[in-house]
């Protein structure tokens, strides 16, 4: 029994800092070019996520063309994002303002939280309001986990996909895309 004890104390700690060095790792060498913008009557003019449903729609015009499950927030559910480190996703209307081709997690799509109302609450409330907020597939180098990272919500906020639907969502979302984001 000692042994195996003693071997369990010697390997986890062993795979802990491999799993982070390998992560940090990965982040650094980034996640590749990203895909060529689709033909202009493939991009979205809206974006809608549905938080409670765990579903992100692309829109053009009233018509969906895409639809993905998604992640967000470990807080996700107790409501709006209202400070900086709450783990909460943001809920309402903003745009995807930047974009990421060389972000730890393949891909990134900005959203412009926080707006000015998020920002003034934030600070009345004596916190800063947050940012970073994005659109991502799975850390670089995770991308094997696929479908199975939709198992919990592992996020500090983001809204995140599979690597495969974030190069889709990439080429098919312009920069000043409006997105909304509805409990």
């Amino acid at each position: 029994m000692r042994i195996i004890l003693r071997n369990i104390f010697i390997v986890l700690p062993a795979v802990i800092i491999s799993v982070f060095v390998y992560t940090k790792l990965m982040a650094k060498i980034g996640s590749g070019s990203p895909p060529p913008d689709a033909p202009l009557e493939q991009r979205a003019d809206l974006i809608r996520v549905y938080k409670a449903e765990r579903r992100m729609v692309l829109l053009r015009g009233d018509a969906p063309i895409s639809t993905y499950r998604i992640s967000l927030g470990t807080a996700a559910d107790e409501g709006p994002k209202q400070r900086e480190g709450d783990e909460k996703t943001p809920e309402g209307r903003y745009e995807i303002d930047w974009r990421n081709p060389q972000s730890m997690a393949h891909l990134s799509l900005h959203i412009s939280y926080p707006s000015p109302d998020n920002r003034r609450n934030a600070e009345a409330g004596g916190f800063p309001p947050g940012g970073n907020i994005m659109i991502h597939g799975l850390p670089n180098g995770w991308g094997l986990v696929g479908n199975a990272h939709q198992l919990w919500d592992w996020t500090d906020g983001c809204i995140a996909v599979t690597n495969s639907e974030m190069r889709d969502i990439w080429a098919r979302v312009p920069n000043h895309t409006p997105i909304e984001i509805v409990p």
